[in-house]
């Protein structure tokens, strides 16, 4: 699937119909509320609306697998090294290897709202066009060039995933074997040729756009309409993020 998401945010349900402004601030207010949680008791309810906020979005649970295989290693690791070396507390022992409750609450705290921020980011960005949440970044007071930056980049790693794609596989057609420790070389060669290109690129587009007008115009003017619903989601998002944020404390 890559990095693409725009098949997914032409849906109907309410998060896709939810005014970007309002959906914006209500799930980075959620997500720092969820950041701040020290409480093991609250992971039930934090994972209860994640999972609600999931399903409501209506994407498919193969893209958030795709999605959650990279810090499931991490994940893995910190399993296999938190509940079994961090803390004093015993909770059950098998000759060298001891159980441990500091390690343990530690680890389902981390675990828990790793997977829960994650998936309330690729529930946003599955949901909303990136144009749109940058258009409503813009109204929020985001400068204008730092919104072309994130534009840009976010365009530009789809083609350098294109051009690396195409690389390695003129590469493998010529005998190139990534799997073996002699290709270590050979990818550094790929990747800074990957760069160079990119920048030569970057260049010749950002003389073409400035020859074309940009920067002489306003180009994340949107003329959003809000609705009364928008406000009250907002307002419920809101709610929800200061209780988690209060009785996340210990």
């Amino acid at each position: 699937m890559g990095l693409k998401l725009d098949p997914y945010v032409a849906g109907h349900r309410w998060l896709h119909r939810w005014d970007p402004r309002y959906k914006f601030l209500g799930f980075m207010v959620l997500i720092f509320a969820f950041a701040l949680v020290q409480n093991v008791l609250v992971l039930p309810a934090m994972l209860l609306v994640t999972v609600f906020l999931f399903f409501s979005s209506s994407l498919p649970f193969q893209l958030w697998l795709s999605r959650i295989k990279v810090p499931a290693f991490f994940l893995l690791a910190l399993a296999l090294l938190l509940p079994f070396f961090a803390g004093e507390k015993i909770l059950w022992q098998a000759g060298p290897f001891a159980l441990r409750l500091e390690g343990l609450v530690a680890f389902l705290l981390i675990a828990g709202k790793l997977t829960s921020i994650l998936t309330l980011v690729l529930v946003l960005f599955g949901t909303t066009p990136m144009l749109m949440i940058l258009k409503a970044m813009r109204h929020l007071g985001l400068p204008e060039l730092m919104a072309d930056m994130v534009h840009f980049t976010y365009r530009y790693l789809f083609q350098l995933q294109e051009d690396y794609e195409r690389q390695s596989t003129a590469a493998r057609l010529r005998g190139y074997r990534s799997d073996s420790i002699a290709s270590i070389t050979t990818t550094s060669y790929l990747l800074g040729s990957l760069l160079v290109r990119s920048y030569d690129q970057a260049e010749r587009v950002y003389k073409a756009m400035r020859l074309r007008g940009y920067g002489q115009h306003a180009f994340y003017i949107h003329p959003f309409q809000s609705q009364p619903k928008d406000l009250w989601l907002f307002a419920a998002t809101t709610m929800i993020a200061l209780a988690f944020a209060f009785l996340g404390y210990p």
